[in-house]
């Protein structure tokens, strides 16, 4: 079976629902998205790793195997998602040591966590991404709302379940207080507000 490459998109959350997250990948030479509802951790993890600017002041769990890795001359090559079944995606971690190859099980979530970290690209075959690709369509009635909430709905998430303006409390703050706020935020590990801050500081 061929492979279709996938790149990170973005995530999508809900303040309306702890702990509802949305992976969007979408595919490198096509139209179709790839949603993976995943943990919150797991999304605090992937979004720091995306967001050069945010710096844990200690290894989170991720950190902590990419260290591990290093030290140990592990690489990971590339993650596969090769398996769906009732709606759950089964990833692999393909790494090597010493010129070995070894396949290693893991969560979507924490693979693509990983394959962040690694710089490995991110893999899934033609059959899952036809199976479970979707087509976005930004509704123009939507278009005030931030893309990832529009990527939530089209996602087929209930629409009680989506905050449609997640950072409102943040509006009425200068760009200046935004930054304060967002190391502060770091600092004190509340990797869920730094991501809210660091996105309506994107948006200005």
């Amino acid at each position: 079976m061929s492979l279709v490459r996938l790149n990170i998109k973005g995530i999508s959350y809900s303040q309306t629902q702890s702990g509802a997250y949305a992976l969007i990948l979408s595919e490198e030479n096509g139209g179709r998205k790839l949603p993976i509802v995943i943990g919150a951790f797991e999304a605090q993890s992937i979004a720091i790793a995306l967001e050069k600017d945010i710096r844990p002041p200690r290894p989170l769990t991720h950190d902590l195997f990419k260290n591990f890795s290093d030290r140990f001359n592990i690489l990971i090559k590339q993650v596969i998602i090769h398996k769906l079944v009732d709606g759950v995606f089964y990833a692999s971690l393909i790494c090597e040591n010493n010129g070995i190859e070894e396949i290693i099980d893991a969560r979507t979530s924490d693979a693509i966590a990983l394959a962040l970290r690694f710089s490995a690209p991110i893999f899934t075959y033609k059959n899952i991404i036809e199976k479970a690709g979707i087509v976005l369509k930004i509704n123009p009635k939507d278009k005030d709302d931030t893309e990832d909430s529009l990527v939530f709905e089209e996602a087929n998430l209930d629409d009680e379940n989506v905050d449609q303006n997640p950072e409102s409390d943040y509006k009425n703050l200068s760009l200046t207080k935004l930054k304060e706020q967002l190391k502060a935020a770091v600092r004190d590990e509340d990797y869920e507000t730094a991501a809210k801050l660091r996105d309506e500081i994107s948006k200005r």
